[in-house]
């Protein structure tokens, strides 16, 4: 199998919690696919059906921090001012903590090999998380990949369906997609996190199974185990995947 390997890098980000507001703000370790589909697109310059293509990433960070932002909340009211009443703008400032990410690193991988042009000249400013995350593609080159048995994942997501198997990771909701076109609809689904090195040796297996996972020849191994992707989509298992207003 082929695919187009692509490598960001940048000084900040972070990926906020939805519906949070409580006078902080945490980010979510990991880019949520909502944020890959996004910043996809953003390359493309259009927004593109989310059957079009399946993601893989590794994502690392240098460290963490948090940062101190403002929101600037406004109401209009009636006021007299010189040549009549006019309505006049009131507000207030509401400061809180922001947890952000240092030096992100996001190596992604995706099924499109025809978007690679797409991305040496992307449509709009490269950026990771908000808007002033802004970022820089470092390689892009097409893969192949090959299957085996023997991988090692760290630093990135994996279905829900492999909690039950994996030694590590935390099972996280996470923004799975926003419909752009729907008002924003976001659909959320279920995933296993996962910070830390595991290897398919580690994995329970049931019954008879003989799993394989793509991997990437040209990434570092560990102890003969290559780097393990998992490609996930943004559509389909619905018994994973909530839909909220």
């Amino acid at each position: 199998m082929q695919a187009l390997k692509i490598v960001l890098e940048g000084v900040t980000t972070s990926f906020r919690y939805p519906h949070f507001m409580l006078g902080v703000q945490p980010s979510f370790p990991l880019p949520p696919p909502a944020t890959i589909y996004g910043h996809v697109c953003s390359a493309l310059g259009e927004w593109v059906e989310p059957e079009a293509f399946r993601f893989a990433y590794h994502f690392t960070v240098a460290g963490e921090g948090q940062d101190l932002e403002h929101i600037h909340v406004l109401s209009a009211s009636s006021g007299k001012l010189p040549g009549g009443e006019r309505k006049v703008l009131e507000g207030n400032v509401n400061p809180f903590k922001r947890h952000i990410l240092l030096f992100p690193r996001l190596v992604l991988y995706l099924d499109r090999l025809d978007w690679i042009d797409a991305f040496r000249h992307p449509r709009y400013p490269v950026v990771l998380g908000r808007s002033q995350d802004l970022a820089a593609y470092t390689q892009i080159e097409v893969v192949t990949l090959q299957q085996t048995d023997r991988v090692h994942f760290e630093h990135t997501l994996l279905p829900f369906a492999m909690a039950t198997q994996a030694p590590a990771g935390v099972v996280t909701l996470m923004p799975r997609w926003i419909n752009y076109r729907d008002r924003r609809r976001p659909t959320f689904a279920r995933y296993l996190v996962l910070r830390e090195r595991i290897t398919s040796a580690q994995m329970l297996r049931f019954g008879e199974q003989h799993p394989v996972y793509w991997s990437d020849p040209t990434a570092p191994q560990v102890n003969g185990f290559g780097l393990g992707l998992w490609f996930h989509t943004f559509v389909g298992a619905a018994d994973e995947a909530i839909t909220m207003a």
